[in-house]
């Protein structure tokens, strides 16, 4: 079962799942994000920004604890640009000293609240780095807006080269998937609560319902059907 919180930090999200042995495989959709992951299994893992949906299987039950950060603050916590982990996952002891690791695995495994353990863990990091870069939540929240990229790149003071270089270290990628990836992610919202597929392409900036149905298939691997329910 699957559950999340919204975490002490801003913008994040705390989230839990125990996967069954030989359960049915589950879809994780991209989203601009980055995450911090403890396994029962495999210990700490860094999930980097997907462009295409993974899907995750395990023969055995196994336990996860993640925390989720807005899209452009993962490289400030792990320390590199974020188009180095895109579509990859990683063991976080190929990032940070592997001694430094090792402890914090031992002290996940035991922790009561081990979700507010990476919490601190990451505000502890975020501190160290100087926090995100703060153009990530502009340029976001201009896509979130319907702006295109040169709009978005006037708004933030780039040039749209400019942007495309800061997107792939925030983000992973350029300024056009992104975009992509934010639009899907509000069209699925919509469909979720009920609205119409026509009305959720119209509402999100599609040129129709053709065009939606494309472009989700495209991100998520399956039609958009197979996500709403």
């Amino acid at each position: 079962m699957y559950r999340e919180r919204m975490s002490g930090l801003t913008g994040a999200t705390v989230w839990t799942v125990t996967r069954a042995a030989g359960a049915k495989p589950g879809r994780v959709l991209p989203d601009g994000c980055m995450d911090l992951i403890w396994s029962s299994r495999s210990g700490l893992l860094v999930a980097g920004p997907d462009t295409v949906a993974q899907v995750a299987a395990d023969p055995d039950e196994v336990r996860y604890v993640g925390l989720r950060f807005p899209p452009g603050t993962g490289p400030a916590v792990f320390g590199l640009p974020a188009y180095e982990l895109r579509d990859r996952r990683v063991p976080l002891a190929d990032l940070w000293p592997g001694a430094t690791v090792t402890e914090l695995t031992e002290r996940m495994a035991s922790h009561e609240h081990p979700g507010r353990l990476l919490e601190s863990l990451a505000s502890a990091r975020l501190a160290f780095s100087g926090g995100p870069d703060p153009i990530a939540a502009d340029v976001v929240a201009g896509f979130v807006a319907g702006r295109d990229v040169a709009d978005t790149a006037d708004a933030v003071g780039l040039g749209t080269r400019q942007l495309h270089r800061r997107s792939l270290a925030l983000f992973g990628y350029g300024p056009k998937t992104l975009a992509r990836i934010l639009r899907m992610r509000q069209a699925l919202a919509l469909a979720r609560a009920g609205t119409p597929a026509a009305e959720v392409a119209f509402r999100t900036g599609y040129a129709d319902q053709a065009h939606l149905s494309r472009e989700v298939k495209s991100l998520a691997g399956v039609p958009l059907r197979g996500l709403v329910g």
